[in-house]
């Protein structure tokens, strides 16, 4: 038998089994750069207004630091630009799916139960590497054509395209490697991660320092080093491949060293006797979610210090550019373009804590799952309190990543037109103004737990749909019904003077309600559910 019998039975298993999440997340990474090169072109018409804007946004600290360098002011290079930070995002995305079809298959034991049939050595792991990488082919050949029918040059497409599906390439095999040093998928998905954020440092410090070469080191330093439309540099999609050759060479050695289940670093022993804070369902519940509350928290003060370093920079480079008032004041909605720029950007950021809530939320799951919730609820934990103290993750956690946010943004932005003191407390509330749209999808997971936790992941689709709404609405001029769906609209500009609480209360209660009827079907349903 070969070591890679069973490798296209498994490719078709994950395909089924990821029918919707997979298609989503391409999608929706393939049509972000569209409309941002749709936005370029109709906000920027001219050469001297491109040219203004990389001067003042492009080519700010912090702009790049946060989307890395723009080697032109034509309208390809600048969205080749603004679709760097998307990267980041294909790479956790790929990494986070080959983990979830390698590791977590073993740790919940369906690995074994394969390994009994009819299986090659290699193939599970095969099996997840090339339905990631297709999805990363396919990512960036959309991207690609997406851009070009855009009438954006051809040649520039491809090499964006392709520079997008190298870093889900090569991202997607750091996660295979991760996967076999580790025994839990948690252990895992932290050291993908970890290398992500390594990865994403290495490129900050070259870009924004006057020696480069830290982003060399880096694939994501790679991709906009490709130069897309500005004179293509073939030559680079070579470091991508090679690494992902070089890191597959050890991946699969490391994989057959190992039992299954077992991970190439040995697991540490914990304390014999549990300590006072896990002697009850809110203390698990920490200890649960302190990683990925923590984690969040300080990526969100890195993007509010970034988003309030280059709020001023904005604001000097649209001046002028009717066009682009007009589209930024409907984002924003804040008297001053700089206003309008930190609104629009604290509503990114409320959709991405949006995303951090339905995870949380959706822990609860993978507990039930998992079958770790049986044994809890075998003692004299009550249903209510071990839903409620996941639920005070859930929702405490993106009040807290958008209260950084605010606070960091403030900082910045305060510094840079000296006044800290009248800028953070606004921006803080700014930031806290995003919560409640946050808590509606947060609570609208905890309610598809409680009544039908096998379509909770569905929360993942509606915020997609907010995140479409809030990128392309107000530049693709959508009616105004459609943008009413997402409940980020109705969230109120606070940098501005005349805005009422009542969506954000009303949000509030809605939330609150989701959350109870979530807590009320969960304590009558079984469990685990079948």
């Amino acid at each position: 038998m070969s070591a890679l019998t069973g490798t296209g039975h498994l490719v078709r298993l994950i395909l089924r089994r990821d029918r919707a999440v997979l298609p989503l997340w391409v999608l929706l990474l393939a049509v972000l750069p569209v409309s941002y090169a749709a936005s370029f072109a109709t906000l920027f018409p001219t050469a001297a207004e491109r040219a203004a804007y990389a001067t003042g946004t492009a080519r700010s600290p912090s702009v790049v630091a946060l989307l890395g360098p723009v080697y032109g002011d034509s309208i390809g290079a600048l969205t080749a630009q603004r679709g760097g930070f998307l990267q980041v995002i294909v790479g956790l995305a790929a990494l986070l799916t080959v983990i979830r079809h390698t590791r977590t298959e073993e740790e919940a034991g369906r690995r074994e139960l394969l390994g009994a049939t009819v299986l090659g050595r290699y193939a599970d792991l095969t099996a997840a590497l090339l339905a990631t990488y297709a999805a990363s082919l396919l990512l960036g050949l959309l991207t690609a054509g997406g851009l070009a029918a855009t009438g954006l040059p051809a040649a520039g497409s491809l090499a964006y395209g392709l520079s997008v599906a190298l870093v889900g390439v090569v991202f997607a095999t750091v996660g295979g490697l991760a996967a076999q040093l580790t025994e839990t998928a948690g252990g895992a998905r932290g050291i993908a991660v970890g290398v992500l954020g390594v990865t994403f440092a290495l490129r900050l410090v070259g870009d924004t320092a006057r020696d480069e070469w830290p982003s060399w080191l880096s694939p994501l330093g790679w991709a906009p080093r490709i130069r897309a439309y500005e004179g293509e540099r073939w030559w680079v999609l070579a470091l991508p491949v090679a690494l992902t050759v070089l890191l597959a060479a050890v991946t699969y050695p490391v994989s057959a060293r190992r039992d299954i289940g077992a991970g190439v670093l040995p697991s540490r022993r914990g304390p014999g006797r549990a300590g006072r804070v896990l002697s009850g369902p809110s203390g698990l519940a920490w200890r649960l979610h302190r990683g990925l509350l923590l984690g969040w928290a300080a990526g969100f003060g890195l993007l509010g210090a970034t988003i309030g370093g280059a709020a001023e920079a904005a604001g000097r480079s649209v001046a002028g550019n009717a066009a682009l008032e007009q589209v930024m004041a409907r984002l924003g909605g804040a008297s001053g373009l700089a206003e309008a720029y930190l609104g629009a950007s604290l509503g990114i950021a409320g959709l991405a804590a949006a995303g951090y809530g339905i995870q949380a939320a959706l822990r609860m799951r993978s507990e039930e799952a998992a079958g770790r919730v049986e044994p809890v609820l075998a003692t004299g934990v009550r249903r209510s309190a071990w839903l409620a103290s996941h639920l005070v993750f859930a929702l405490l956690g993106p009040a807290v990543v958008l209260a950084v946010t605010g606070l960091a943004a403030g900082l910045a932005y305060g510094v840079s037109v000296d006044d800290v003191p009248g800028q953070l407390p606004r921006l803080l509330g700014a930031g806290l103004a995003q919560v409640p749209a946050a808590w509606l999808l947060t609570g609208l997971a905890v309610l598809l737990y409680g009544l039908l936790p096998r379509l909770s992941p569905t929360a993942w689709a509606v915020l997609a749909v907010c995140v479409l709404l809030g990128q392309l609405g107000a530049v693709l001029e959508l009616s105004q019904w459609l943008l009413d769906l997402s409940p980020f609209t109705h969230t109120p500009q606070v940098l501005r003077a005349g805005w009422s609480a009542t969506p954000l209360l009303t949000m509030t209660v809605l939330a609150g309600l989701f959350a109870a009827t979530g807590l009320a079907a969960f304590r009558r349903r079984d469990v685990p559910t079948t």
